[in-house]
């Protein structure tokens, strides 16, 4: 997400008026193994996850039967360094919209059982949002 530092959220309080962060509070481990379940077929970009959209044979791509690749920043060693690294850099941002009043966190590990509590919140900012918008989350 933006900003990745103080210096970047002092930035954009000089070019705009924050009213509410959001922070999606995930365990890391979650993160790590939803990334490093991920290949992808290089040649079309086509991204399959062992969990979730698995291919139909395992390591080949569904259409055209050529090997699937996990990128190198999907690999377990470098999610960690990456997830470090965020964590490290983030906490004082959440930290500096807490003390201005403005951070509001919500914590778990699946999208369908956040996104209810995030739009219940927006709605509280955005009262015209519709309930069309309601059962897609984003």
């Amino acid at each position: 997400g933006f900003p990745r530092t103080v210096a970047q959220a002092e930035a954009l309080d000089k070019e705009c008026q924050i009213d509410t962060v959001i922070d999606l509070d995930v365990p890391f481990e979650t993160i790590k193994c939803r990334l490093t379940a991920r290949w992808i077929h290089p040649t079309s970009g086509r991204v399959y996850n062992l969990e979730f959209s698995p291919p139909k044979v395992q390591g080949i791509d569904d259409i055209t039967g050529e090997p699937l690749v996990q990128r190198d920043d999907d690999k377990p060693e470098t999610v960690s360094k990456r997830l470090q690294a965020y964590d490290a850099q983030t906490k004082p941002v959440l930290e500096y919209y807490r003390e201005k009043g403005l951070l509001k966190s919500f914590s778990g590990t699946e999208t369908n059982k956040i996104w209810p509590h995030i739009y219940t919140f927006l709605q509280t900012k955005l009262p015209d949002v519709s309930q069309k918008d309601a059962a897609t989350p984003r």
